[in-house]
């Protein structure tokens, strides 16, 4: 007798891929303020401006950008 094994298989991808989402949402949770100021600081270096540190991680902005903030 041959057995379906097909939703078995089906259900372990599921499970894999969700685990790899939590994962993912963590890691962008914990380290998301640090890329947001890596990035922003190359944004600024790109335009010629002055970055300058928030009081936060992640609330860092170019020099003439502050009335562009979102709080």
């Amino acid at each position: 007798m041959r057995l379906n094994r097909k939703g078995q298989t089906l259900i372990e991808y599921v499970l894999i891929i969700s685990l790899i989402t939590v994962l993912i949402i963590g890691i962008v949770k914990i380290f998301g303020g640090y890329l947001n100021d890596a990035i922003t600081k190359m944004g600024c270096n790109v335009s010629g401006k002055e970055y300058v540190e928030g009081e936060k991680v992640g609330t860092g902005y170019c020099l003439g950008d502050e009335n562009k903030l979102f709080e």
